[in-house]
């Protein structure tokens, strides 16, 4: 008995779970079409014709519009240009610090070397002086100008 209800159920139309209709649920889903892509355009053209063949196929099977694909490949692009000349102006601009850097320390160390060279002078110089028959001063001298009095005869 519980074959023949099985057997009744099967052949019997299609139920719709409780609170659905039974309009779609007698109809399959509708699948996407194939499409057949002849690749003799390839072959007889050159291979930039023949891939922009099937991007164009491929927009249109996708359903995806020619326009939007344009659009991600000039970003892409222009993404990948950008990022060249980035890395382009950053190398050049370690290159140019690097260079600023070495003159920088060239500089500081001939201001080293001369002042070291000034250093030696300044220490030789009493000895260089005591030679050329100098004596150093003995008692400092001062001069005390608030008594002074112009002659009549000089000119102001």
């Amino acid at each position: 008995m519980a074959s023949t209800l099985r057997t009744a159920r099967s052949n019997a139309a299609p139920v719709a779970p409780a609170g659905r209709g039974s309009d779609g649920a007698a109809r399959p889903a509708a699948r996407p079409q194939l499409h057949v892509i002849d690749g003799s355009s390839q072959r007889n053209g050159s291979r930039s014709t023949g891939s922009l063949a099937r991007i164009i196929a491929w927009t249109q099977a996708r359903g995806a519009s020619l326009i939007h694909v344009t659009v991600a490949i000039v970003f892409l692009v222009a993404t990948l240009l950008i990022t060249l000349m980035l890395r382009t102006q950053m190398v050049q601009n370690s290159f140019e610090s690097n260079t600023v850097q070495n003159n920088i320390n060239m500089l500081t160390q001939d201001v080293q070397d001369d002042q070291a060279k000034l250093d030696e002078l300044i220490s030789s110089l009493p000895d260089k002086a005591q030679k050329m028959g100098m004596v150093p001063q003995q008692d400092s001298v001062t001069i005390d100008l608030n008594g002074y009095k112009p002659s009549k005869g000089s000119a102001q």
